[in-house]
């Protein structure tokens, strides 16, 4: 693989919010040599205490109005939102780092186009999640802040959460489901982080970390619905758009919605025509479902081995974002849903190439394998995280090495498109 010039190299500087100048940050993750001590837990370091940012006015002036998530956003309402993902990107500059791109040879080769992939996996924490998470801690109220920062997840956005409130000075409470990730939940302790285990899954999680919130005036940063956070997660979409100017189609996994609905923001206010497709597992179809159906009926099998989409229910404004109607089509094109070898193969491919990439991380370049068709001109598949289970780090490592399985079972997907009305499979 290789890429482009002016991004051969990760950033390699992440300062506190008082400093002026950068100093060490972690080292980028995401290299082969990483995953034995990726199943080991290998220790991420905090980034030093400092004061509070100021609020940027441009954001504050920008942030998406409650309603908008009951009545549905307007045009003028995803408007407001990409300013707020242009501001995001002034208030994670020097924070977050801007991961590079890849091209991949192979799929270029067998798709006949372009197929590029952004290295969210080599982000300070592992994960794109540290963007949308920073920039909600950041843009709060400084009261509710200092009293304390409370999340709920099954592990990625817990480490964001703890790495912002770390940077900020601040005591950081995480309750994530019993049985979740041990890297993720090791990683988020050493940054800091109080974690309580929920049994009952992320929901439950959630419910227990807003109660907690609650009682003490604590600042809550949700994992996906919530406007700064997606507005947050939106800023690799504008990474993007310089890395890969010519760029059609970006795929990206999906568990709440928070990644693609502001990927699709960011993207279709500076480039109308680009194409933003979703992939999700089909044990775990919760928002490729509600995308279909325009509602949200629960998801209850959950047994996918893509620990990092598995969502019960997705998010409320990330879905009605998803739907909403921009130049007569929907934010987000199309949903996939692809079954569990195809992770397998994706992670193995991945990994033959030097990248390790956790299950969910790896779902845009698992539709790619099941669905060639989907790259349409010059694509891009989002690598959204490298926080790897021991287990299964030893099994991908283990096919990798055995000749002839770079392709797995042959699988289903389902193509879903969001039209206006009714909403329909094809």
């Amino acid at each position: 693989m290789t890429a482009p010039a002016a991004d051969d190299e990760p950033a390699s500087t992440v300062p506190s919010p008082t400093r002026s100048t950068p100093r060490s940050a972690p080292p980028p993750r995401g290299c082969r040599a990483g995953l034995r001590a990726a199943g080991a837990g290998r220790a991420v370091a905090p980034p030093r205490e400092g004061q509070a940012v100021t609020r940027p006015r441009a954001v504050e002036a920008a942030t998406l109005p409650p309603a908008a998530e009951v009545r549905g956003p307007t045009v003028a309402d995803v408007a407001r939102l990409a300013s707020e993902v242009e501001a995001a990107a002034r208030v994670l500059g020097g924070v977050a780092a801007r991961t590079r791109v890849v091209r991949d040879a192979d799929l270029s080769a067998e798709l006949g186009v372009p197929v590029w992939l952004k290295c969210e996996q080599e982000q300070h924490t592992g994960s794109f999640k540290l963007r949308g998470a920073y920039h909600r801690v950041a843009l709060a109220d400084s009261r509710a802040r200092a009293r304390g920062v409370v999340a709920a997840s099954a592990g990625n956005h817990a480490q964001g959460v703890a790495y912002a409130a770390a940077a900020f000075g601040v005591p950081a409470t995480i309750f994530v489901p019993a049985g979740a990730n041990p890297v993720k939940v090791a990683r988020t302790r050493r940054l800091g982080a109080r974690v309580e285990e929920v049994p009952g899954g992320v929901e439950a999680a959630l419910a227990a970390a807003a109660r907690f919130a609650a009682e003490g005036g604590r600042l809550l940063v949700h994992p996906f619905d919530d406007p700064s956070v997606i507005a947050g997660q939106g800023t690799i979409g504008l990474e993007l758009l310089d890395q890969v100017p010519d760029v059609r189609t970006v795929l990206v996994g999906v568990g709440g919605g928070g990644l693609v609905s502001g990927l699709a923001v960011a993207l279709r206010a500076r480039r109308p025509g680009i194409r933003v497709i979703g992939v999700q597992s089909e044990l775990a179809p919760a928002f490729a479902t509600a995308l279909r159906t325009g509602r949200r009926p629960p998801t209850t099998d959950l047994r996918t081995i893509a620990d990092g989409m598995a969502v019960r229910e997705p998010g409320r404004l990330p879905l009605a974002l998803a739907l909403s109607l921009v130049d007569a089509r929907s934010l987000v094109d199309d949903v996939v849903t692809v079954d569990e070898d195809a992770f397998w193969s994706a992670m193995v491919r991945l990994y033959r190439s030097g990248l390790v990439v956790e299950p969910a991380g790896a779902a845009a370049v698992a539709a790619l394998l099941r669905h060639g068709e989907l790259a349409e001109g010059t694509t891009v598949a989002v690598l959204s995280g490298g926080n790897i289970d021991p287990a299964v780090a030893a099994r991908v490592e283990t096919l990798a090495a055995t000749p002839g399985r770079t392709r797995t079972t042959a699988g289903t997907a389902r193509r879903v498109r969001p039209d206006r009305h009714p909403h329909r499979v094809v």
